[in-house]
């Protein structure tokens, strides 16, 4: 049953999630689908298809999301394009391989795999070398086609744009600055999402137990509420993140990602 407190809550959830994607190139995966997972099981839907209906949703509202804190992250000129193409273009394939790994496993699964690799994401980034002053990006394309499989098979597998992978890996491994690595992030899950959102969409139709307005594993209600406040809140997120230290905007990043984690696992 839909009521007031599940639209405020998807409200508010959506203002949130545009703020952090903005600021720190996420989709905001880490808030968005506990949430949808915990109202979609307090209406009754069975736990293995509302987690699959959290990521489908997820996906779908991440892709305007990246659209607009990307195009703010352009005016920057933060966004590597070229990289940006070649990882996204190789990602959204591999999405749907993901996706359909994730139509059969089961929901536990699902929930632990998604709440490890955020965990492990904020722990590598912790540890991480100091943050790039000088120095080229790397710019081998086979590296970028190899992270490109990678991010698309997690993202379709665990229903996130992949900045909670990206982020980091372009700041370790790919030399990227912060704000580089934030920006041109945001460019890939403009790819990612779309190719996973199809995935689920896909692979959904066939399913039963659905909630209300859905389509396939994306329920366009959540959507509808989801991306309406994210959207013009992504752009104000990517002001601010710069005018914020790359140093703050790192560690910021991490406490976010391990609460949200530990809140998954039932920890918090």
């Amino acid at each position: 049953m839909i009521n007031a407190l599940y639209i405020i809550v998807l409200l508010l959830t959506g203002i949130g999630v545009g703020l952090v994607s903005g600021m720190l190139g996420v989709g905001g995966c880490f808030i968005m689908i506990p949430v949808q997972y915990w109202l979609l099981t307090t209406m009754g839907i069975n736990p293995s298809i509302a987690i699959r209906v959290a990521f489908g949703t997820n996906l779908l509202v991440v892709f305007p999301t990246a659209l607009s804190s990307s195009l703010r992250h352009h005016k920057k000129e933060v966004v590597l394009w070229r990289q940006a193409l070649l990882l996204g273009l190789t990602s959204m394939v591999f999405t749907f391989l993901g996706a359909y790994v994730a139509s059969i496993l089961n929901a536990n699964i699902l929930k632990t795999i998604f709440a490890i690799t955020i965990l492990l994401s904020a722990l590598r980034m912790a540890t991480s070398h100091p943050i790039r002053v000088k120095g080229e990006v790397h710019a081998n394309p086979i590296t970028y086609i190899f992270l490109g499989i990678v991010f698309g098979f997690v993202t379709g597998l665990i229903g996130i744009g992949g900045g909670v992978l990206m982020v980091p890996l372009m700041v370790i491994f790919l030399n990227y600055h912060m704000h580089e690595a934030v920006g041109t992030s945001t460019a890939v899950m403009i790819f990612t999402s779309l190719g996973g959102a199809m995935a689920y969409i896909l692979y959904g139709l066939n399913a039963t137990g659905l909630p209300p307005y859905s389509i396939g594993y994306v329920n366009l209600l959540q959507w509808a509420l989801l991306a309406g406040t994210s959207i013009p809140t992504a752009q104000i997120g990517a002001h601010i993140a710069h005018k914020v230290h790359p140093k703050w905007l790192k560690w910021l990043f991490i406490i976010v990602m391990i609460y949200m984690a530990l809140k998954m696992l039932g920890v918090v």
